[in-house]
């Protein structure tokens, strides 16, 4: 009987399972609804039920259980209570309640974490033990690893780059504050950078467009040399660029890596990130620190993020 690793991604709308080798396929999975549930109890039953189906159909035995999860406390192997976008409200005790049912270490933290062991295990950061990476999104999400392990921090909650205040006083963000780049870098605000774009170059938006205006569509239109769509981007990577420069100065990475929706526009975001980024960083990290896109497959990466997580921290 073979041996692998499990990986679970927890979103509000569905938990993805994955069984996954040590070279880093994923070669089974399984998804619940996590919006089907709403106490901790059925919802861990139903996911020790899908590992159990993935380990019959393979016959396959595993050595440790990753889980990516929202609201996730480290150090208690948990989701705490009340959770956004979560129906459960009760707090969750999924390392304790694995370990119990598996016989193997299971580890829990956040699917920003997760992803940056899954790209140093699975993806372009095989071989380095000082990376960065950055998730874009509906906000930002930041993975941090000095010396092969990831920073967690007192709390355990390390690591909010997206938090990082790059213009005081500069655009709400939902945390509270104003100017995070997480206002200036998320999918919204790429679609506000596209606003503004347009307004400057005379072409205001309408009403309607900008309620239905998405980070997929002005990625496209990147993608196909649109002016007012380049702005934009030029714009997220100059802000994200600063963003960044900042971050290399605490870690010293030899690389960072980003992934989500927003980095599908390639060189548009890319080519002049690297530019603001050398710009802004601190002479004596100039030119030793990389710049790349995520080398995972953007279908597996959670799962494989997840996976990782649990063979390293376990």
């Amino acid at each position: 009987m073979s041996k692998y690793c499990i990986g679970i991604d927890i979103g509000g709308t569905n938990t993805d399972i994955g069984l996954v080798s040590d070279e880093g396929h994923v070669i089974g999975r399984r998804r619940l609804a996590t919006q089907g549930f709403t106490e901790a109890r059925a919802y861990i039953s139903a996911m020790e039920n899908s590992v159990r189906e993935l380990m019959q159909e393979h016959n396959a035995d595993i050595g440790s259980i990753g889980i990516g999860a929202p609201n996730s406390n480290f150090y208690e192997g948990c989701i705490d209570k009340n959770t956004a976008n979560l129906p459960i409200k009760e707090r969750i005790p999924l390392k304790a309640a694995m370990e119990e049912r598996f016989g193997v270490p299971a580890v829990v933290d956040n699917d920003a974490n997760a992803a940056a062991y899954g790209e140093m295990i699975f993806g372009g950061a095989r071989g380095m033990r000082h990376i960065i990476t950055i998730t874009l999104g509906t906000g930002i999400g930041s993975g941090i690893i000095v010396d092969g392990k990831l920073v967690h921090g007192h709390t355990g909650t390390a690591g909010e780059l997206g938090h990082s205040i790059v213009m005081p006083g500069g655009r709400l963000c939902g945390c509270g504050r104003k100017g995070c780049i997480e206002t200036y870098a998320s999918a919204r605000g790429i679609c506000q950078n596209y606003i503004e774009a347009a307004a400057q170059a005379g072409k205001p938006l309408t009403e309607s467009d900008v309620q239905t205006l998405t980070c997929q569509q002005v990625g496209e239109a990147a993608l196909q040399g649109d002016p007012i769509a380049l702005k934009a981007y030029d714009t997220t990577a100059y802000w994200l660029g600063i963003a960044l420069a900042n971050a290399a100065n605490f870690s010293a990475p030899q690389a960072i890596f980003l992934m989500g929706g927003p980095t599908r526009a390639g060189e548009a975001l890319l080519k002049p990130l690297r530019k603001y980024f050398e710009e802004n960083l601190l002479y004596i990290y100039k030119d030793k620190i990389s710049v790349h896109l995520s080398q995972l497959n953007g279908n597996d990466a959670a799962i494989l993020g997840a996976a990782a997580l649990g063979r390293i921290e376990s």
